[in-house]
């Protein structure tokens, strides 16, 4: 098909964005699958899921119905890791709740020295986030293991870093956008108005960590007060917070 047929199909179904995304990173279109992106696209599924994968921090990860696809608001995150680390330093991540594997790919392929494990509770999260570290060529470097992070035993060592981007999203919050509704339920929603996750995270994460070892975590929008007053009361120390490109703060740190 003519490449300028297949964009303007695609941008009548989903805009220019989604068009120009789909064109860039699709080899071949034939009419079935240019009906089915379209289609795909009313419906309203975000590109990402439809082409089955997503850029995050300069990398391209393989993402598909069982892992949360990569956002630029979790860049924030990896950004503040990284701003902390010394290159001379060999230091030792857990990225808890790890999904397609993005945060410790990233971290690990812009922190000479880095190693890392990351832990997921999903096996189907777990394939998707080996299949992603495998590409980029850092198997070598990073282990992921199933694991739930609401239970505290099970890691065998423990870490300089811990970093997670986990479950925050009340069931109730109206302010989830339609494309989110394509994400699995259990990498975005948490019980007790949606800090079950970080409650968790602030008990066992003790377990996991080297002392004046530091922990950095993704919030959801006005959640940082009731989040500093989980770590703050199982003994974490409340370092700073980092805001996000639109200027909401989205990412505290604590150290142990």
């Amino acid at each position: 098909m003519e490449i300028n047929q297949v964009f303007e199909s695609l941008r009548k179904a989903g805009g220019i964005r989604a068009a120009r995304v789909i064109v860039e990173n699709t080899k071949n279109f034939s009419k079935l699958k240019l009906w089915f992106f379209c289609r795909q696209l009313r419906k309203g599924v975000p590109v990402a899921k439809i082409i089955h994968q997503k850029w995050f921090y300069g990398l391209k990860f393989y993402t598909n119905k069982y892992t949360l696809d990569p956002r630029p608001d979790t860049e924030t995150l990896v950004s503040a890791v990284i701003s902390d680390c010394s290159e001379n330093k060999k230091i030792r991540i857990l990225d808890v709740g790890t999904g397609t594997g993005c945060i410790i790919s990233a971290l690990v392929k812009n922190i000479y020295g880095a190693t890392g494990v990351g832990i997921d509770k999903s096996w189907r999260a777990i394939r998707v986030a080996k299949k992603n570290i495998k590409a980029l060529g850092i198997s070598d470097k990073i282990k992921i293991l199933h694991k739930d992070f609401y239970k505290s035993s099970g890691l065998p060592q423990s870490f300089d870093i811990i970093v997670s981007n986990p479950p925050y999203i009340a069931k109730n919050d109206k302010r989830v956008n339609d494309g989110a509704h394509y994400d699995p339920d259990i990498a975005l929603y948490a019980k007790d108005n949606g800090l079950a996750a970080y409650e968790a995270i602030a008990k066992n994460a003790k377990n996991w960590i080297k002392n004046g070892g530091k922990i950095y975590l993704e919030i959801g929008i006005d959640m940082g007060r009731a989040v500093k007053q989980i770590f703050e009361n199982e003994g974490w120390q409340f370092v700073r917070s980092e805001k996000d490109l639109a200027g909401i703060e989205r990412v505290l740190v604590f150290q142990k």
